[in-house]
């Protein structure tokens, strides 16, 4: 028993010197709604990221859920070595940046991992399998080695949906979900690199989850009425004739 509590007490006294020694950098990033936050330490157990967009969906990811009980926080992105959190459009950073720190110290100091049990075995996107193609194999290996760094370097990430007749469909994710330089990173940055190695790729298209997808819809009809609003006022206005 003696001999059990010696050797637990060299690995207590590592993690608290791990834990004093956790100093956590902030990195902007092309989005100004979301912030990567590097602790120094590892925080995905896996490569491949976690993306977590509601309170509801985080349960499964204790670190994920400390950062939600804060307010204006809109989604959590965990990286490998980062945290990337995005938060509501008229949310302030300056109050909420001393809330996201203690969040992180307060998980590392607890002891629980990133990830319950059940959240560490999600599929990875770009895991080639023996029902996949050649083309779609060189597509997901170019999506792991040399665009999806360079994506996450930004506090983001990029989703495999899906191969078909020339067309290969991407989820942005984390910072670069909403970014305003979303479309240009996919068609001057992924598209162009793609189509250069892969000459079957003929086009680059971002995909959407289905509340997205309806925000988008409803976003452009706000959009056209508004449009229509300032035209009808405009002096230069001419009605259209009804048939």
């Amino acid at each position: 028993m003696f001999q059990h509590i010696q050797r637990k007490i060299p690995q207590r006294q590592s993690f608290l010197m791990q834990l004093r020694s956790l100093f956590i950098q902030t990195d902007s990033t092309p989005n100004i709604h979301s912030l990567k936050f590097r602790p120094g330490v590892a925080v995905a157990p896996t490569s491949s990221t976690h993306e977590f967009m509601t309170a509801r969906a985080a349960m499964t990811s204790p670190l994920a859920k400390r950062i939600f009980r804060i307010d204006g926080v809109k989604g959590v992105l965990l990286g490998p070595d980062f945290i990337t959190v995005t938060k509501q459009e008229d949310a302030e950073w300056q109050l909420m940046k001393p809330d996201l720190y203690a969040s992180i110290m307060d998980h590392y100091s607890s002891g629980q991992p990133v990830l319950s049990e059940g959240g560490e075995g999600l599929p990875a996107d770009t895991l080639i399998t023996e029902e996949d193609s050649e083309v779609v194999a060189m597509i997901k290996e170019l999506l792991d080695t040399r665009i999806r760094p360079t994506i996450q370097d930004d506090g983001g990430d990029v989703e495999f949906m899906g191969f078909e007749d020339g067309v290969v469909k991407l989820k942005l994710k984390g910072a670069c979900r909403t970014c305003d330089s979303s479309v240009v990173t996919l068609k001057n940055g992924i598209e162009n690199m793609l189509m250069h190695y892969v000459p079957e790729v003929t086009a680059v298209e971002q995909a959407f989850d289905e509340m997205e997808g309806i925000s988008n819809d409803e976003f452009k009809k706000l959009e056209a009425s508004l449009k229509d609003e300032e035209e009808a006022h405009s002096p230069h206005y001419i009605p259209k004739l009804k048939n």
